[in-house]
């Protein structure tokens, strides 16, 4: 009996040795085979295009397509699901909004997900958030704004592109430092709100520059402010929303690569620089500087540190609104 079980334990610790052979070699020869990218909004919106432009730069360094899957919903919980349950391989990652991988579990009652087992591969953009309204809305100034919504509370109503995403939040930190109120209409993403801002449905927006810039020039919106510290230079006559009189308010917004719990470290370390690189390539960063977006970067370690201090400021923001986990 004790051969037998002496026996049994040496195929055991065989096979184990065995197997992690074959999974050595598949993390050396890893990327063999494209990769799906579960992007956490429809396609047209912000994450969307830097999501196409960054993957299509890591394609040349892999050595294997990255194939982009949008799959929109639930503030960007659906696609976050999705590669929470995917084999921790390496050939599923996660591209998204902040929302999905930081504040979510502050916003819904039941995710069937963990976003903070998700593991971070790398920050791909940084993107001033502005104030955009409707063509022909009344208010012309910040100022305007914040006194027409004082004297009709609850009259001017806003998109965002999903219950916690950053437009949401951004807007929620706008009634808390000026005192108003605005009544919220969610969207699926970037490009469903946009549309009904354009159509007159809704009034106003916290929206990225990158897809509020051309609006802008064309005249079928207007930036009222940027919301970061500082004037962009691709629309100097801005102002931000402090000097518009709105202080201690700072909104940008970003968009991450993550993987399913448990991916080697290999393989998130492969992905990471690739990305880096991606965000390196002259071309990448001639289109950025159009878009009037900042790449991100950073090791892993650095994207974790990130997400972390991100998480923090917008759950403070969603505690202090009174926002109800719904």
């Amino acid at each position: 009996m004790l051969r037998r079980v002496h026996f049994l334990s040496g195929v055991a610790l065989a096979l184990a040795v065995a197997a992690a052979g074959v999974e050595a070699r598949a993390q050396a020869h890893y990327p063999d085979h494209p990769i799906r990218v579960i992007v956490a909004v429809p396609a047209g919106g912000g994450v969307d295009t830097v999501t196409r432009l960054v993957t299509d730069k890591m394609r040349g360094l892999l050595g294997q397509p990255l194939v982009v899957e949008n799959k929109a919903g639930v503030g960007g919980s659906i696609a976050a699901e999705t590669v929470f349950n995917a084999e921790p391989d390496g050939y599923t990652i996660l591209a998204s909004q902040p929302s999905p991988i930081t504040t979510n579990p502050l916003i819904y009652k039941e995710l069937n997900y963990d976003p903070t087992k998700l593991v971070p591969i790398a920050i791909m953009s940084h993107v001033p958030n502005v104030l955009l309204v409707r063509a022909n809305f009344p208010a012309k100034t910040v100022q305007e704004l914040i006194a027409y919504a004082k004297a009709n509370p609850g009259k001017i109503n806003y998109a965002s592109q999903g219950i916690g995403t950053t437009s949401h939040t951004t807007a929620e930190l706008f009634q808390v430092l000026t005192h108003t109120k605005l009544t919220h209409v969610p969207y699926k993403g970037t490009a469903p709100a946009i549309n009904d801002l354009l159509a007159g449905n809704v009034d106003m927006m916290f929206n990225e520059l990158a897809t509020s810039l051309q609006l802008h020039r064309a005249g079928t919106a207007r930036i009222l402010a940027v919301t970061i510290k500082q004037r962009v230079p691709a629309i100097p006559d801005i102002p931000t929303i402090e000097e518009a009189g709105v202080p201690h308010f700072d909104s940008d917004t970003w968009h991450a690569l993550s993987a399913p719990p448990k991916t080697p470290d290999a393989i998130v370390a492969k992905l990471n620089a690739a990305a880096n690189a991606a965000m390196k390539d002259p071309a990448l960063l001639e289109r950025y500087k159009q878009l009037s977006i900042s790449p991100g970067g950073g090791s892993p370690t650095e994207v974790a540190a990130f997400v972390k201090q991100e998480t923090q400021r917008w759950g403070d923001v969603i505690k202090a609104a009174g926002i109800q986990p719904q």
